[in-house]
């Protein structure tokens, strides 16, 4: 009897400890493209830890819908990228900017102008046009 009055007691505190509540915010800071082929960049709050995402359709799979997020662990690796967006903008055709888990190569297309295609070491690729290029590079420069 008495070890069923003391479980009793110690329960609330047992299962409160394995149980955490977590406030994230999720913001949308850029819905690039939507449909078929969709790409997004958007900010991650968790308590006082921020990412950024690029959440985008891997292209490897047309048959399939698989979505692939690339986080940035910070607001400089952020930055980063849309300086490689900005220094490939700048370049010419076949240009690429390697960065540790991702590479972004530039493509020149004669009737439909500059592509870029991002590859992450993870395997997701996307390609997006110069147009969407300068709208992440403007929303990233803003941040």
């Amino acid at each position: 009897m008495k070890k069923l009055i003391l479980i009793s007691l110690f329960m609330p505190f047992l299962a409160k400890a394995q149980f955490k509540i977590v406030n994230t915010a999720t913001i949308n800071i850029l819905e690039l493209r939507e449909g078929t082929w969709p790409i997004t960049l958007q900010r991650v709050t968790k308590e006082s830890d921020t990412t950024y995402v690029l959440l985008f359709r891997d292209q490897q799979y047309t048959d399939d819908v698989i979505m692939t997020t690339y986080r940035f662990k910070d607001i400089e690796q952020f930055k980063y990228f849309q300086k490689g967006l900005t220094a490939l903008k700048n370049g010419s055709n076949g240009d690429v900017a390697k960065f540790k888990d991702y590479t972004i190569k530039r493509v020149d297309i004669k009737k439909e102008g500059i592509w870029y295609v991002l590859s992450c070491s993870e395997g997701g690729i996307t390609n997006f046009q110069q147009a969407e290029a300068n709208k992440m590079i403007a929303a990233i420069v803003n941040l």
